[in-house]
């Protein structure tokens, strides 16, 4: 399988986006990644886009419903809002969509800092491997993969991504 080069893609996602925004009447959306690789893209995208607002940044750690499972991370640290998202527009950006629950996670989490007017979901690849109904508004591609196969997104600069083979489930 031929991966996709991901500054391809952000340069995909940007025009879609822009597209997006305008369609909507948004002139003023705040950028949110979602830590780490989500954040890695939001950080290329907004250059791509020349923009200069600051980026808020989610951990979305405590959020996720598998903590009891998978436990915490050592290094995790707080998640960086540096705005009120209280009736704002935000576009939320993640590296890899596969099962929503990174996004879900990040939507409650979203929702305990205020309500916004709206939240515009970005990913650079969605896997189509959904386990709960959220779908991205921007992708940058869709990949199928076989069930031992995973993505892996390094950076931050440059990004790349990989394929992963795993041995078990």
């Amino acid at each position: 399988m031929s991966l996709p080069n991901p500054a391809v893609l952000i340069s995909t996602i940007a025009g879609q986006l822009q597209d997006h925004l305008k369609a909507q009447n948004i002139d003023n959306a705040l950028f949110v990644g979602i830590h780490t690789g989500g954040v890695w893209v939001a950080n290329q995208l907004l250059k791509e886009l020349k923009h200069e607002g600051p980026l808020g940044i989610l951990n979305v750690s405590f959020y996720r419903d598998d903590f009891s499972r998978s436990g915490l991370h050592p290094q995790v640290r707080p998640s960086e809002l540096p705005f009120d998202i209280e009736d704002q527009h935000l576009v939320l950006i993640d590296d890899v969509l596969m099962s929503g629950r990174t996004i879900r996670a990040a939507l409650n989490e979203l929702f305990d800092y205020g309500r916004p007017a709206s939240v515009t979901l970005v990913c650079l690849l969605d896997l189509n491997a959904r386990e709960l109904p959220i779908r991205p508004d921007i992708v940058g591609a869709t990949l199928s993969l076989e069930p031992n196969q995973r993505v892996k997104l390094t950076g931050p600069d440059p990004l790349t991504i990989t394929l992963k083979t795993i041995d078990h489930l």
